[in-house]
């Protein structure tokens, strides 16, 4: 990775609760004291959504805390942002949410050649039993791989 890039923050509840059939990156606009608060790490997408809103995509719920070392003047910590997209990509994820049950949920947020982009994930909810059967699996899948390390040994 090139030098100020990589991974911020990871929505881990959105794995958890939904189903991801495909993703999409977006940029997002942000104003000076998000992008320094952001840089810090100070990012919590665990409740946020993406919603399109004439034509335009905004993401909702999205928790940037206030950057300390900045004026008077700062950001809000949670307020609608728009997300950069182009048209038909746009046009493409709004059809998708007007299906039953598909939302969109930002996955990671990131630093790509020192641009903050949104990964969305179009999802379906998960169910309980679900939900269940994952960590069942993931239980199951964690005792194997101990027991082959245990074996190797």
């Amino acid at each position: 990775m090139a030098k100020g890039s990589g991974v911020i923050a990871v929505n881990r509840k959105a794995y958890h609760d939904y189903h991801i059939q495909e993703s999409f990156e977006a940029g997002i606009v942000l104003k000076g004291s998000e992008i320094k608060s952001i840089r810090a790490g100070k990012v919590n997408l665990s409740d946020a959504y993406a919603r399109p809103e004439n034509g335009e995509l905004w993401l909702h719920n999205c928790h940037i805390a206030s950057y300390d070392a900045a004026s008077y003047n700062t950001h809000e910590p949670i307020r609608p942002r728009k997300l950069l997209l182009h048209r038909k990509e746009i046009d493409i994820l709004a059809s998708k949410v007007m299906q039953k049950s598909l939302t969109l949920v930002p996955l990671k947020l990131y630093i790509k050649h020192g641009v903050a982009k949104v990964e969305l994930g179009v999802a379906k909810g998960k169910k309980v039993y679900d939900k269940r059967e994952t960590i069942a699996r993931r239980d199951a899948e964690r005792e194997i791989e101990r027991a082959l390390k245990y074996r190797r040994r």
